[in-house]
């Protein structure tokens, strides 16, 4: 007999979805039962995702109950538009590995804001109501969670909570309104009202709003919402074996990830650029390795500060293979999108890089929420996004300790970002929950 309480999460991305997007809800499911609650999850059963990965598979519990729906999404009508073939990936953030016609990608990303509002998944909402009111009446739930975005599930259960009055939280990865490509979506005043309307329901109806930063939740606060708490990203513990892992016999700087313009290192590819030239054993151990989704116009620039020589560019590996490249690496590059939000973005590979174990290289605001935790932590050094010098000294210190076979670091206070203590974390805010 299960004496779980139940718990319905709601999310579009899961498994075999790769990249950031999944795992977080991944993990708080894989560790939920370890702490009394049983997971059910609901999430579309033809979704498009931006790439796949099915090492995730491995990570979800045997007999968890996943529920699906079909969806329609209008990304064929976007690649047919934009010139790309059907099997050109979709990635998220204003990332490009091809060029393609740039008036046709703003004419579509123009229409894709302004009349899929919050977001193409929209179509989803109202038949994943009627369905998930018909299952709640059958099976009840003790929790409702909304994870987003997609913003679009955060709808959903704004409607099951006016239907049901069931407690709902809801989960923000990243921000609706102040998220750091917000501006470039070209929307129309109409539209950027429709946006903070939703958002402004969503945030007044939720029971409970959980998010990844102190700075958002420093934002929602001093918008009146005082029912936010903070469960950040974080790592895995089981997506790092015990196997002994050489660190590249090169001056490797790594980095794992979408990267696109806004995140693009340019003071780095600077600095690079005078050292190699500056100095010939830096020159003959340097390697540039990128992993992951990189938008063209960053290779090109890699081309024009003539480092295209020492770039190992790898496409999209899957999650056990990055994690190996992560603890392989000399330095693993942090570059922060370089945009108004930038102090409160903390990506979800900082937390990987800790459990790694590898001197990190972050650029970015140095008082921002990736700063304080890696000087909490002492897993790295960071240089603000204009700060030539203090980047060059910071790389040349990384190098001078690498000649000296020094180059390792002892991360600190790093227990409290293991998944399965932050789902012991969600598990006791759940208990308060339907104890208030």
């Amino acid at each position: 007999m299960n004496l779980r309480k139940k718990v319905l999460i709601i999310t579009y991305y899961w498994p075999p979805c790769g990249g950031s997007a999944v795992q977080r809800w991944v993990k708080f499911v894989k560790y939920l039962r370890d702490f009394g609650w049983e997971p059910i999850v609901y999430t579309p059963s033809n979704p498009q995702y931006p790439v796949t990965d099915h090492s995730f598979i491995n990570d979800i519990p045997e007999d968890i109950e996943v529920l699906n729906k079909k969806i329609w999404e209008p990304y064929k009508l976007f690649k047919w538009f934009t010139g790309r073939s059907k099997t050109d990936n979709l990635i998220t953030g204003f990332t490009y590995e091809t060029k393609k016609s740039k008036f046709r990608d703003d004419i579509s990303n123009w229409i894709r804001s302004n009349f899929f509002i919050p977001d193409a998944r929209k179509f989803w909402i109202k038949p994943s109501v009627n369905f998930l009111t018909n299952y709640l009446g059958e099976n009840p739930a003790d929790i409702l969670i909304t994870t987003g975005p997609p913003h679009s599930m955060h709808l959903i259960g704004l409607n099951l909570k006016k239907r049901l009055n069931i407690k709902w939280i809801a989960d923000f990865r990243d921000p609706w309104t102040k998220i750091d490509f917000y501006p470039d979506l070209l929307l129309t005043r109409y539209a950027d009202k429709k946006h903070h309307q939703l958002e402004k329901k969503v945030l007044e109806q939720a029971d409970l709003i959980i998010v990844v930063s102190e700075t958002m939740k420093h934002d929602f606060t001093e918008a009146g919402y005082n029912n936010v708490v903070v469960i950040s990203n974080g790592f895995d513990i089981d997506d790092f074996t015990n196997d002994p892992i050489e660190p590249d016999p090169i001056f490797s700087i790594v980095y794992t990830g979408v990267l696109n313009k806004a995140r693009e290192p340019v003071s780095l590819w600077h600095v690079l650029s005078k050292l190699k030239d500056e100095n010939k054993d830096f020159a003959n151990n340097l390697k540039l390795r990128l992993i992951g989704n990189i938008d063209h116009s960053i290779i090109e620039n890699l081309s024009k500060y003539k480092l295209n020589n020492y770039l190992e560019k790898k496409g999209f590996l899957p999650h056990d293979q990055i994690t190996k490249h992560q603890r392989q690496a000399q330095i693993l590059l942090l570059p922060l999108n370089n945009t108004p939000n930038a102090k409160g973005i903390v990506t979800g590979k900082l937390f990987e890089y800790l459990a790694a174990r590898r001197p990190i290289l972050a650029i970015g605001p140095t008082e921002g929420d990736a700063g304080m935790i890696l000087k909490e932590t002492k897993a790295g050094l960071i240089s603000d996004f204009e700060d030539i010098e203090k980047l060059k000294k910071n790389i040349l210190h990384y190098f001078e300790m690498f000649l000296n076979k020094q180059l390792n670091i002892d991360p600190e206070n790093i227990d409290k970002y293991n998944r399965k203590e932050q789902t012991r974390k969600l598990a006791g805010l759940l208990n308060q929950f339907i104890n208030y």
